[in-house]
């Protein structure tokens, strides 16, 4: 006797509502099966598989475990060219990716292009900031700025990427914003370090005079007061604690920096069913579990999916880019 399958999810949808998880299923439950993160297990695109594949199958979105598939190498390379050859067009398999992905991609660093895959959503972020010591001549950010455009070669900056990595770039994008030439990027001096923390500990050593970074990996220098935040790039200002920290936005430049955690999916899969899996995250995104784990783990919630999400990720490329170009990291 065939049984119906939709009577089974909803009955399954309403005893996780008892027991206490909060969702607004969508119309079906989407056959996502696969998340495919590019990296070693412990990562950030290792986290982002399993705590979203463990939440879709705990809220009922899908209807089994979503396995995550571990696929390392050339920084996401070796999953996208998987993905575009072998699975264009499952509709089962999401893939873990970033702003990290995003500019390898726009760096001609991966088998393929933007238009290669299609881009789901993203559903956290940790937030860029640029800051000096506290006891830094450099009062602002338009003292910052305009040192910078004045002679590129007075400011030493610092950060976790080397030269063309996003560190890097959203400090170029902020100085470009501010008059910087594109024939003087590639004069702003840059020192990397292995992480936001050690490049802090090598300003307040008075060995760079500010620092691009993610908000996540220094929060303990702001909380003690060890530094001053002259930018957080983000559209809007943030959650307490960091309320009071200043937006680059609301000093006159319209720049963001995020470095946001996000899904794409083969470039084969069609229109229905890519907006299924949009519709699906979203649902995720909603429900106050999402919020809890994300918080959790460093990130701040934020939601671009969709249409909206595959402009911002062209739009991202396309000043990556522009500003590899600019500094020779591609020709």
């Amino acid at each position: 006797m065939a049984i119906s399958l939709r009577p089974l999810h909803t009955l399954a949808v309403s005893l996780l509502l008892a027991g206490g998880l909060t969702v607004s299923a969508p119309s079906q439950a989407l056959p996502i099966s696969d998340c495919l993160a590019p990296a070693d297990p412990g990562g950030g695109w290792d986290f982002t598989c399993r705590s979203v594949g463990k939440l879709l199958h705990e809220l009922g979105l899908v209807d089994s475990p979503v396995r995550v598939i571990n696929m390392p190498g050339g920084v996401g390379a070796v999953a996208f060219s998987n993905v575009a050859g072998k699975r264009a067009g499952d509709s089962n398999l999401i893939v873990a990716t970033s702003t990290v992905g995003v500019t390898q991609i726009a760096q001609g660093r991966y088998p393929g292009d933007v238009d290669t895959m299609r881009w789901l959503a993203m559903l956290g972020t940790d937030v860029g900031v640029i800051l000096v010591d506290d006891d830094s001549p450099y009062q602002s950010l338009d003292e910052l700025l305009e040192a910078m455009v004045d002679d590129p070669t007075s400011v030493v900056m610092a950060g976790s990427s080397g030269i063309g990595g996003w560190d890097h770039v959203r400090a170029l994008m902020l100085a470009k914003a501010a008059g910087l030439s594109s024939d003087q990027t590639g004069s702003v001096r840059w020192v990397q370090f292995d992480g936001g923390g050690p490049a802090v500990t090598q300003m307040m050593g008075g060995h760079v005079d500010a620092v691009s970074t993610d908000l996540g990996e220094i929060a303990g220098f702001i909380k003690s007061g060890d530094v001053r935040v002259l930018a957080v790039l983000a559209d809007e200002p943030l959650a307490p604690p960091f309320d009071d920290l200043p937006t680059a936005v609301s000093q006159g430049y319209e720049v963001a920096g995020y470095n946001w955690r996000g899904f794409y999916t083969g470039g084969e899969v069609s229109d229905a069913d890519y907006q299924a899996m949009v519709d699906t995250l979203k649902t995720l995104y909603d429900s106050p579990e999402w919020k809890q784990v994300a918080e959790r783990n460093g990130l701040v919630p934020l939601w671009r999916g969709g249409d909206e999400f595959d402009a911002f990720v062209r739009d991202t490329a396309d000043k990556v880019e522009s500003i590899s170009q600019e500094i020779g990291v591609i020709q």
